[in-house]
């Protein structure tokens, strides 16, 4: 993932119709795309970008798009 300017990837989970839920950790440009995609009703294949690696998703799979807004914690 590249990471300008010192951009941290955030937590996003991706529902399916299954009741499959992915987790992922991206760059906010990455989720911002899926997004996009998800809300334009398309119903193709999409490639993200991920921390760690690169997943296609179909998007006529994809029900919910969650990103983890809260801060990370160190301890306890």
């Amino acid at each position: 993932m590249a990471s300008g300017g010192g951009e941290r990837a955030k937590r996003v989970d991706i529902g399916f119709s299954g009741g499959q839920v992915l987790s992922l950790r991206m760059a906010d440009e990455a989720y911002r795309a899926l997004g996009e995609e998800v809300r334009s009703g398309s119903q193709g294949w999409h490639e993200l970008e991920a921390e760690d690696s690169k997943v296609s998703v179909n998007l006529s799979q994809v029900v919910y798009v969650r990103l983890d807004t809260e801060q990370q914690k160190v301890g306890f």
